[in-house]
């Protein structure tokens, strides 16, 4: 097994592993001992998935989540820089996107150190191909401005980009303001513009659907106040 950062995706629901993650990623994760993670509690719960009968405790784990001291990402790649595989692991889906893994894949990069993505699933594309909005040209946010003023701001910006650059929009949201926000993209955006709202990728609650924002306004969303869901609109 070559020396490497091993970029590991997980399950972005209760989805059972073999739906969604190649066999492939099993071997290179039991040949690991060293993982960069988001929370480690997760990281633990996900690997016991991938094989209960793995030892948790031969396993050496180094947090990278809100709370983790950045200054010291730098130290974490010290066991590739000595030769041994190294994996990372995100909250849910793939890691380094729309996440703080970014910052040490910089750094394995800076050092010429290998970085190898495993093949999993990212909840922003699968909602881009299932919305049938542009794929050959989108662009993700990440959260919008809070306050009303500020993100209605934000809206008529991005609409405006979408319209003139025909790009796919894409942002998400704290599940419990997902109702909130949908009715500012139906009060906000013009009536043409076509929204997706991708929820519950991959798991048994997935919903995808996509309409015009004339269509969305006499449609109501399903529950999604605990749903993870990605909002689309071009």
């Amino acid at each position: 097994m070559s020396p490497a950062l091993y970029l590991i995706p997980v399950e972005l629901g209760d989805t059972p592993q073999e739906r969604v993650l190649p066999a492939y990623n099993r071997e290179v994760i039991l040949g690991i001992r060293h993982f960069i993670v988001e929370e480690v509690r997760s990281a633990r719960r996900f690997l016991k998935r991938v094989d209960r009968d793995i030892n948790i405790d031969d396993l050496t784990f180094y947090p990278m989540g809100k709370h983790a001291d950045a200054a010291r990402f730098g130290e974490y790649l010290r066991p590739l820089e000595q030769g041994e595989p190294m994996g990372m692991i995100s909250e849910a889906g793939c890691p380094a996107v729309a996440d703080p893994g970014a910052d040490l894949v910089a750094i394995a990069q800076r050092r010429g150190l290998q970085v190898v993505p495993l093949v999993g699933p990212s909840s922003m594309i699968l909602a881009v191909m299932a919305s049938g909005l542009n794929g050959q040209s989108f662009a993700f946010h990440g959260y919008l401005p809070i306050d009303p003023a500020e993100r209605i701001k934000r809206l008529k910006v991005l609409e405006l980009r979408a319209q003139q650059e025909h790009q796919t929009q894409l942002f998400i949201e704290t599940p419990y303001r997902n109702q909130k926000l949908f009715e500012t993209l139906c009060q906000t955006l013009r009536p043409q513009t076509r929204i997706c709202v991708a929820a519950g990728i991959t798991t048994e609650q997935e919903w995808i659907r996509t309409h015009t924002v004339a269509e969305w306004r006499h449609r109501q969303l399903p529950d999604l106040s605990k749903t993870p869901a990605i909002f689309l609109f071009m």
